[in-house]
């Protein structure tokens, strides 16, 4: 079940992220976060109107996806970047494209233009997933990143949707 996220699912969320952060190179952070570091987020997030998604199977959360600005400039509103993780023992079933599929719908009702994947260039199967989503690769940041002794290159992709029907630089 997808559904938004409350803050009763910062634990599940927070633990999701961490293994992320620890064992891969989905986010280019070294440090686990608090879960005050994720009330705050959570809390920012609602101030600003961003959705938190969550994936709920066996009465706990599983996943979680989200979006925000792009850039904080004003030129890019009508461009949102987004986050899916997945817990590791619930992956290859379909949760990341659910999550991914429900954001979009959202971002297409809420008028947005260019939606946006920052992803490692080595994680082939999050590649693979954008890709069978309708992403196209829009390029790559060669030694974006250091994380685990190594460079690593960011490819960024992008998903063009209807966007408004009469932008505006307000």
């Amino acid at each position: 079940m997808i559904r938004e996220a409350t803050p009763k699912d910062l634990m599940d969320i927070l633990k999701i992220y961490n293994d992320a952060i620890i064992n891969t190179t989905a986010v280019y952070s070294y440090k686990p976060q608090t879960l005050e570091n994720r009330q705050s987020w959570y809390e920012q997030k609602m101030a600003e109107d961003n959705p938190i998604l969550v994936c709920e199977l066996d009465n706990k959360v599983v996943g979680f996806a989200t979006y925000g600005p792009f850039r904080p400039w004003p030129a890019y509103k009508y461009s949102i970047e987004h986050s899916v993780y997945v817990d590791r023992e619930y992956r290859k079933r379909g949760i990341a494209s659910s999550l991914i599929k429900e954001l979009i719908t959202v971002a297409k009702e809420r008028e947005y233009k260019t939606f946006i994947a920052g992803i490692d260039a080595a994680n082939e199967k999050s590649i693979a997933l954008h890709k069978s989503l309708g992403f196209v690769h829009a390029g790559t940041i060669e030694k974006a990143g250091f994380k685990f002794n190594r460079w690593l290159d960011l490819a960024f992709y992008q998903l063009e949707l209807n966007g408004p029907k009469n932008p505006t630089e307000e």
